[in-house]
């Protein structure tokens, strides 16, 4: 199964534990069998090569997910990298162009695509092999996956098919309805449209040469940025005559509120926190070094991060957006391809961070225009290289580095910094790369 994850989202919906880097599809609330947690990206990713161990999973994001991404899934995902934001045609023929320029896969071969972030069992996997076999068929151009809706949402589009039949013609498409239209698209047999599908490769790629009028992905890669911001669905399936919907009955959830988000939570809470008897339906979620105690509460939820602290009523929690626009501050945690951060203290002009370097990994070798830097090593054991000097590091030793040094560290065993950042100009976008000789 060659198959497409389109992994976006702002992460505002879900804050304080998303942000602009760490999207919802990051965050771990979902408890595994050996009693740890993962995130919705881990736990799809991990369903679908419990599916199929050979299939050819391909993630379609921005460069700001990069690292989150190689630091759950390690480094053999493949990434489809949008060098800006374009909407869901560019992104997918993007994805399409890396499968069969960067991946050999022939355009004859069916192709899945879907979100990274639902919520569902092991069948929407067995679901989206046969999506694919149907594909492969030839009988329509694209296949789409029609979910058999569980209640009238006005959250979803609908596709209303020309049977009942587990494959069947579609008849029509219906756009995000008011709750009265969506009984009466049920009562006529529609199904959600959950933008999951599938096509031959060279279907996809014919679509998108016409329109974009490129080469191969280095090509459409070089011009990306003055595509037409276009989706999918315009672009390609409202104009599409031969296409069919196959019926999924299955459970399928899109958990992008925090109330749907805390439905699909094992336990009342995670992190160092305490709920009393007399609260019911609470759900605490605490990734701060600090206790939560919640008391005599009903229906709420309690998130705290470096980003921030929410305490809310869990239906009003889906109006959220508008208050998360007008908070501006630096991205208070991050996780990297060689570990995460959490900045501790921010004053005008120094920043404190706490750094975890997973073992074997490493920073970018690199420089600071604006700023000197301070790593004080806390435990753990590595190895720093200074403008090309190498020093053997671990707990107690301090490693000071003027703006304009060149620098990395390279972690043995988890290594755990204190990092001061010092200046007049502390910025994300201070830093310039350099190949470590």
């Amino acid at each position: 199964m060659n198959i497409i994850l389109l992994s976006g989202g702002s992460g505002k919906r879900l804050w304080p534990l998303s942000n602009d880097i760490r999207s919802k599809q990051f965050i771990k609330i979902f408890k595994t069998e050996n009693g740890g947690y993962e995130s919705m990206v881990q736990r799809v990713y991990r369903q679908i090569l419990t599916a199929d161990p050979e299939a050819t999973v391909t993630i379609a994001t921005s460069r700001t997910q990069v690292s989150s991404i190689h630091n759950q899934l390690g480094e053999k995902v493949g990434i489809s990298v949008e060098p800006c934001r374009r909407d869901t045609f560019p992104a997918i023929a993007l994805a399409t162009a890396y499968l069969h320029h960067v991946q050999g896969i022939p355009e004859e071969e069916p192709v899945v695509v879907c979100p990274v972030d639902p919520y569902v069992e092991d069948d929407y996997f067995t679901a989206l092999k046969a999506l694919g076999e149907q594909a492969a068929k030839g009988s329509a151009n694209l296949v789409l996956m029609g979910i058999e809706p569980t209640y009238p949402s006005e959250k979803y589009g609908y596709i209303i098919p020309e049977n009942s039949g587990s494959v069947s013609r579609v008849s029509t498409f219906k756009e995000k309805p008011d709750l009265a239209a969506a009984r009466d698209y049920i009562r006529q047999g529609a199904l959600w449209n959950g933008g999951v599908f599938a096509y031959k490769l060279g279907y996809v790629l014919d679509k998108a040469r016409c329109l974009m009028d490129f080469t191969d992905y280095d090509d459409l890669f070089a011009k990306y940025d003055t595509l037409e911001k276009i989706s999918f669905d315009y672009a390609v399936v409202e104009k599409e005559a031969a296409i069919e919907v196959m019926r999924f009955p299955g459970q399928w959830k899109d958990l992008g509120t925090w109330n749907t988000l805390t439905e699909a939570m094992v336990d009342s809470s995670i992190g160092n926190a305490m709920v009393d008897p007399a609260c019911g339906n609470v759900h605490v979620i605490n990734e701060l070094d600090v206790p939560i105690l919640a008391m005599g509460l009903h229906d709420v939820v309690i998130s705290a991060s470096p980003e921030g602290i929410l305490v809310s009523d869990k239906g009003q929690s889906s109006y959220i957006k508008p208050f998360v626009d007008k908070i501006d501050q630096h991205v208070m945690f991050a996780e990297k391809s060689w570990g995460s951060f959490k900045v501790l203290d921010v004053e005008p002009e120094s920043m404190t961070l706490k750094v975890t370097l997973n073992p074997g990994h490493q920073m970018n070798y690199h420089s600071h225009k604006n700023r000197d830097e301070v790593w004080h090593v806390i435990s753990g054991k590595g190895r720093a290289v200074v403008d090309g000097l190498n020093q053997e590091i671990e707990a107690g030793h301090v490693i000071s580095m003027k703006a304009g040094c060149r620098h990395t560290v390279i972690a043995e065993t988890e290594l755990k910094l204190i990092e001061v950042q010092l200046g007049k100009d502390i910025s994300v976008h201070d830093k310039e790369k350099h190949v470590l000789g």
